[in-house]
């Protein structure tokens, strides 16, 4: 009898990428670790359990007929577990009496948590609001993980049917480039200008929020060239330095890159951002949540 005890969710989760990428290399970028660690975890894994998950031959990766039974399974445990993890940070939220705010940089926007927070705490006032900063990889700012309650997060979410939301704000994308590109001597430009042009992308797990900012579905000519992946702000603003792309960014955030050396134009045929606060649908009902969503549209209807 094989035992399987010691088996880490970790494993499975390793497991699962590569099952789903049938790709070692993509499938450590997304789980963002060396390829030889996920190489050799997976042979750990395949150890543990005394057989073969994958086909490893010239032609690729491929499941073998125990990698293939597994993949429903470890596929329902990950599920559950993330489930499970997600409902011990809300029984540890409740218990506290904190709320907690995911973002994945500072709303600014003329003092809007601030003033959100102030007309919370003042409708709860036995209640802590907690940040979590979180890169820009989780593109639900801690939602999906259950690691926030409730977040300030660019739309579109993936899984949309998962949440609900409020839109804080609705913005322009303007183009961010080095002061020293040719471009940048055009008051404004379009997407024909910047075809040809390599742009900095979020990271693969942000999936439709990464296209978003690609603007791939609106762009002439195809998708654009990658020069560089940036999972926050002063990534984004070392590769625009450094010439490794150009990005979109929303004119609310455009003071965040465009410090020294980099500067921003507008772009006549792009369609706007939209930045909302969301949350899971099964928390509609929790009074935190509902109140926080209730001060966040207050401030935004009232311009304060």
């Amino acid at each position: 009898m094989v035992m399987t005890t010691d088996v880490h969710v970790r494993d499975l989760r390793y497991f699962l990428a590569v099952a789903e990428e049938l790709h070692f290399t993509r499938a450590a970028e997304r789980l963002y670790v060396s390829q030889p660690a996920l190489s050799k975890q997976v042979r750990a894994l395949e150890r543990q359990l005394g057989v073969e998950l994958f086909r490893r031959d010239r032609q690729g990766v491929s499941l073998t007929g125990a990698g293939t039974a597994l993949l429903p399974h470890a596929r329902r445990v990950l599920a559950a577990w993330e489930e499970g993890a997600a409902a011990v940070e809300r029984a540890r939220a409740a218990q506290r009496g904190t709320l907690v705010v995911g973002m994945s940089t500072s709303p600014g926007r003329g003092g809007l948590l601030p003033a959100i927070r102030s007309r919370f705490t003042a409708a709860h006032p036995g209640t802590a609001v907690r940040l979590r900063q979180v890169s820009w990889e989780d593109p639900t700012a801690g939602l999906a993980d259950g690691g926030a309650d409730v977040a300030f997060v660019w739309l579109p979410l993936p899984d949309p049917d998962r949440y609900a939301w409020t839109v804080v704000a609705e913005e322009p994308r303007l183009v961010a480039l080095p002061d020293t590109h040719p471009l940048a001597a055009r008051a404004e430009l379009t997407l024909a200008d910047l075809a040809d042009e390599p742009f900095l992308a979020l990271p693969p797990s942000a999936g439709v929020l990464r296209d978003h900012w690609l603007a791939l579905g609106e762009r002439p000519g195809g998708p654009p060239r990658i020069g560089a992946e940036v999972a926050g702000t002063e990534e984004t603003y070392e590769a625009l330095v450094a010439g490794l792309g150009v990005c979109f960014v929303a004119t609310g955030n455009a003071p965040l890159v465009s410090l020294g050396g980099v500067t921003t134009r507008p772009v006549r045929d792009l369609s706007p951002s939209r930045y909302a606060l969301a949350w899971r649908k099964q928390d509609a009902g929790r009074p935190l949540v509902r109140g926080y969503a209730e001060a966040c549209r207050d401030v935004t209807r009232r311009g304060s």
